[in-house]
């Protein structure tokens, strides 16, 4: 598994990003997704993402005498463990939670900033809700939730397939918070999930 540090800094963790759901990419077609993300930066930060084994070389092809990789997510190393997170500070957390949230912002600022976009239409979806759980609960429900996305996952483009982004953050209301007692979700976006 992956440190924080190496998956949380803001440009590797927008590579993951776009190469989450896409198969496999090039550097050259990485750039066009990140076009804001200099050539120099993006090889840096691809091969540190290469040299730690969280991206594989999927095939070389030979392109004008230079041989040109397409790079994949290797998901099992695409991750802050349960160990990793433990060492965390509340600083840490803090950082880490504020670049993926400003991730999260910059996709959804991509999404929107495309003329063609039709959010009601195409589903988008930001939800809030409450459930109250035991720590065994929670657990079974992270499970559940890991596995939904991970059925889902392996779903290749095209068959009028679309790709979303789904993001998902837990956070613990400790009790005496004046939000308890509400226990319907909140939010905006379509009626059914993406």
């Amino acid at each position: 598994m992956a440190t924080a540090d190496l998956l949380l800094h803001p440009v590797r963790l927008r590579i993951l990003q776009a190469l989450l759901g896409s198969g496999e990419l090039t550097t050259a077609q990485l750039r066009e997704r990140l076009p804001d993300v200099p050539a120099a930066t993006m090889y840096r930060h691809v091969a540190a993402l290469t040299q730690a084994e969280i991206l594989e070389v999927a095939r070389e092809t030979p392109v004008r005498g230079t041989v040109e990789r397409s790079y994949r997510v290797r998901q099992d190393k695409a991750l802050v463990d349960a160990e990793a997170r433990t060492t965390m500070t509340k600083d840490d957390h803090r950082r880490a939670f504020t670049v993926f949230t400003g991730a999260l912002m910059a996709d959804f600022e991509r999404y929107l900033s495309r003329e063609d976009t039709e959010p009601a239409r195409e589903g988008v979806l930001y939800r809030q809700g409450a459930v109250y759980l035991s720590e065994e609960e929670f657990a079974e429900l992270v499970d559940e939730l890991e596995a939904v996305v991970e059925r889902r996952a392996h779903t290749a483009p095209g068959d009028g397939r679309t790709r979303h982004i789904v993001s998902l953050v837990l956070v613990p209301d400790k009790p005496g918070d004046p939000a308890d007692g509400a226990s319907s979700g909140t939010g905006s976006g379509a009626d059914q999930p993406q």
